[in-house]
């Protein structure tokens, strides 16, 4: 990728370009919680967003996408929503300058192998990617929390998804084979090493739907929780978010919230107690305990948070019938994209052929799987 990246950028753009990779993330457990300031697990991984970028010496941005051969140009003085994928590029643009930083013109050819739609967080890694880009380029000494707040508002402000900083904080803070404690409330975080990877793979199963309903209905969550923190502050006035109450206090006061409403809060305070439990479990090496609760994550996003959908269910149900699975999970923002899986090292090439041929079967389609390692969070390569 970094060789096809290179040699059509100096096809383009006739000079040396610095090379930036910026992975994708996968998130162990702790699923719609990073909204709600509560705790998430997340790991960078080995699929990525290249960068080949220079700056161009003009008050013009120009990028050209080889996923799909489209290019896009921009001026820094009149920037405005709209573009598709160079929405992402735009709004971290715009948000450097909110911040009284001074951006160049630059040139840049972007590829990668992060599936589109996978909920692998392919717009965190564009958006990161170009963070420390142009970090390196300007010298603007930006902390790693820094360039995740800045694409976690170019997100907010130009494609329009209110997202938390998980995927932007995994994009910039991975580390090798460790996976992240993040509380989303102060932004503390601890890192946990993942020592199974003799032993278990991670093993990402794409159900080929693509979410297109993630977006709007990932906006419509994120009110019914604030709509439920509104009705709960007159029991609790010193709350702020669903960070702050229990699933037992949700639960007690279950008859004043509207039905939709306490299922979206009861899932997140136990979703935010799980992702607690889990680090507890792989603190004293328990992954089969930790999986347990990554298929208890699984029900409650498809029954409480209804984020699911029948393929990822399926896919779900597949993987818990298996001996070789530890635990299994819809993963990203649902309604299609991938299940997460811990299959055991020995058990990996069974898990995918039975996999594959069930969900052919129900389906007719063949679903994409990706054994992933845990990676270094985004950085310059040259």
């Amino acid at each position: 990728m970094i060789a096809q990246a290179k040699e059509q950028f100096k096809k383009l753009f006739h000079k040396e370009p610095l090379i930036v990779s910026s992975p994708g993330r996968i998130n162990l457990i702790g699923e719609h919680t990073d909204y709600n300031e509560g705790f998430v697990l997340p790991a960078a991984i080995d699929k990525k967003i290249i960068y080949a970028i220079a700056l161009n010496g003009t008050d013009t941005c120009n990028a050209y996408a080889l996923f799909n051969n489209e290019t896009a140009s921009f001026s820094l003085k009149d920037i405005r929503p709209g573009g598709g994928w160079a929405n992402y590029l735009k709004g971290v643009v715009y948000q450097l300058q909110q911040r009284g930083l001074e951006v160049k013109g630059f040139d840049c050819v972007i590829t990668g192998d992060i599936p589109i739609g996978a909920g692998m967080s392919s717009s965190a890694a564009v958006e990161g990617g170009l963070n420390v880009a142009l970090d390196h380029l300007l010298g603007f000494d930006l902390s790693r929390m820094d360039m995740a707040k800045v694409g976690q508002l170019a997100e907010h402000t130009f494609p329009g998804v209110k997202c938390g900083i998980m995927d932007q904080f995994a994009n910039l803070h991975g580390q090798k084979d460790r996976v992240m404690l993040l509380d989303c409330r102060s932004l503390e975080f601890t890192y946990f090493p993942f020592e199974f990877s003799k032993d278990y793979k991670i093993v990402l199963v794409n159900s080929m739907v693509h979410h297109s309903l993630a977006s709007s209905e990932y906006n419509v969550r994120r009110a019914q929780c604030e709509e439920g923190v509104k009705i709960l502050q007159e029991f609790f006035p010193d709350i702020n978010s669903l960070r702050n109450l229990t699933s037992a206090q949700v639960e007690q006061y279950k008859h004043q919230l509207p039905a939709k409403v306490y299922d979206r809060c009861l899932y997140v305070t136990q979703e935010n107690e799980r992702v607690e439990k889990a680090c507890a479990h792989l603190q004293r090496n328990e992954l089969k305990e930790a999986g347990e609760l990554m298929f208890a994550s699984h029900e409650g996003l498809s029954k409480m948070y209804e984020v699911s959908c029948a393929e990822l269910d399926f896919l779900a149900g597949l993987a818990r019938n298996r001996a070789e699975v530890a635990g299994a999970r819809m993963m990203g923002g649902g309604f299609g994209g991938c299940t997460i899986n811990l299959v055991k090292t020995g058990g990996v090439e069974g898990f995918v052929a039975y996999v594959q041929q069930e969900y052919q079967h129900k389906y007719g389609k063949v679903p994409e799987v990706y054994v992933t390692s845990i990676e270094d969070g985004a950085k310059v390569v040259n």
